[in-house]
């Protein structure tokens, strides 16, 4: 019996067969595809989010899906395929690895010397800073994809910015940044240049970023967690008015916020 991951490539190569082969997904390009791998990313982390592992399980599989069709249509074409990407990956994690992999082969494993944190971190950033050099990208911030989420983007980037020290040392600045920031919009929104106004919002958001990496926390991750946390909340709303035989459309704010403080209170 093949292993299913030969399997899952049989599957996809018949799918994008010429003459057999599904419609929709014939016609599909990697610029085509690129929205549904964003969203089956989303969903991976929906589903970790709500511990849901059963779940999780599926949609992994959703998101390995995305890397197979990539790969036969990078084969279609002569650019890539499975292998090539499955090869690539070891090759680089091995690379990177050294004080797990001292020859730099998987056979090597076992034979390699103990490293703290600090100078793991320092040889981590050693060998992206060689492998960039090798790419002779023109900008520190290049490899950041200008496609990214724009939370995670600004995150990246400040990253990136910081390893040059290009940064602050403490929150104290961040926060007097934001406070600046916060200032600037109320005086856009006297305005009413929305131009004006977007560019604000952007700039509170850039900054809010570079307060959550400074204390180590994903802004996308934090930003989820209260997304799945108002769901939650608010649906309670809706259930308690629902046994009350009350519309939504009926209470006024000030209700709406009792029942909100009682959904907190009952730890939603």
């Amino acid at each position: 019996m093949s292993p299913p991951i030969n399997e899952l490539l049989t599957l996809m190569a018949c799918l994008r067969d010429k003459q057999n082969g599904c419609p929709w997904d014939q016609q599909q390009s990697f610029k085509s595809i690129a929205p549904y791998t964003l969203e089956e990313t989303y969903e991976v982390l929906d589903a970790i989010e709500r511990e849901d592992h059963e779940h999780l399980k599926e949609e992994l599989g959703d998101l390995l899906f995305q890397v197979i069709f990539y790969a036969q249509i990078g084969k279609e074409e002569g650019r890539f395929d499975f292998d090539d990407i499955a090869s690539g990956i070891v090759e680089k994690m091995l690379r990177r690895h050294p004080h797990v992999f001292p020859s730099g082969k998987l056979d090597s494993f076992g034979s390699g010397t103990s490293v703290d944190q600090e100078s793991l971190s320092e040889q981590w950033q050693t060998i992206k800073a060689q492998e960039k050099s090798a790419l002779k990208k023109h900008s520190l911030l290049d490899d950041v994809p200008v496609s990214m989420p724009a939370l995670m983007q600004a995150a990246k980037l400040q990253k990136k910015a910081s390893k040059v020290g290009f940064d602050w040392d403490d929150t104290a600045p961040v926060f007097n940044k934001i406070r600046e920031e916060l200032d600037e919009l109320e005086a856009a929104m006297k305005g009413m240049e929305q131009d004006h106004i977007e560019a604000e919002m952007g700039d509170i958001l850039f900054a809010m970023s570079n307060l959550a990496r400074h204390v180590k926390v994903s802004p996308d991750v934090a930003l989820n967690r209260t997304n799945v946390k108002f769901r939650r909340r608010f649906s309670r709303i809706e259930s308690l008015l629902s046994e009350q035989n009350k519309e939504i459309t009926h209470c006024s704010l000030e209700e709406l916020d009792q029942y909100w403080e009682q959904a907190k209170r009952e730890g939603l």
